[in-house]
């Protein structure tokens, strides 16, 4: 078995693998990332870039080089919606959005679908395994919508109107999209359907961007403590 997992930076890749055990430096199309052997099998985690851009570009160099991964992990921070998380949860997507992907006008938020234009501006995750699995670790799991963006929520306005138009959405953050929709596209060039999940820890709580009140050290824990819950048996 072997995993992957896409990080946006160092920090959070530190985070990941923080439990697993002897990681060793690697570096695979250009990108640098490190390799842990676990009971799951073998792991590799990088730091693909933030945005869903870099993410996908990351994600995509690597599937070309080995397209035979068992599961595609996006994981790191994320900020969690008022009343919906709370800092050091952890977020497992069961729909991943592109939140920001459309066009916004004095009617509303469109998607590209309702642009009448090509393209998926979210997909829906299987991860009853995965949930289950992670259910037994040390934190308070959520499942829901984590939704994607290129530019974070930093006020309060921002938060409520997209609390609004995503009632199921317990975080945001700006890479799983891009990873996902990497995994498909080398499912239809390789016909290789790799299993997605994307997990979060929450750092904050999206609004008023007020940095006082985060704690990141809560979440890179969190985030430590799900992936070794993940990771510490073989997978199904």
């Amino acid at each position: 078995m072997s995993v992957l997992v896409i990080c946006a930076v160092a920090a959070e890749r530190y985070a990941v693998v923080r439990n697993l055990g002897p990681a060793t430096p690697i570096e695979v199309a250009g990108l640098s990332g490190v390799t842990v052997d676990t009971a799951a099998g073998s792991v590799q985690v990088f730091d693909g870039g933030p945005g869903p851009v870099a993410a996908a570009l990351s994600t995509a160099a690597l599937l070309a080089v080995d397209a035979e991964y068992d599961l595609v992990v996006s994981a790191g921070i994320a900020g969690g919606f008022h009343g919906r998380a709370e800092i050091g949860d952890i977020v497992l997507a069961d729909q991943v959005i592109a939140a920001d992907q459309g066009v916004m006008t004095d009617e509303g938020f469109s998607t590209l679908r309702d642009l009448g234009l090509p393209g998926e501006s979210g997909y829906a995750v299987g991860n009853l395994e995965h949930r289950a699995r992670l259910a037994s670790g040390p934190y308070r799991l959520l499942a829901g919508d984590v939704l994607t963006l290129c530019c974070m929520t930093g006020t309060d306005a921002r938060a409520d109107e997209l609390a609004a138009r995503y009632p199921r959405a317990v975080a945001e953050a700006m890479e799983g999209y891009g990873v996902i929709e990497a995994t498909r596209r080398s499912y239809e060039r390789t016909g290789h359907d790799i299993p997605f999940a994307e997990i979060r820890a929450v750092s904050n709580i999206i609004g008023r961007r007020d940095r006082s009140t985060w704690n990141i050290p809560l979440a890179f824990g969190a985030l430590a403590d799900a992936m070794s819950t993940l990771l510490n048996e073989p997978l199904p």
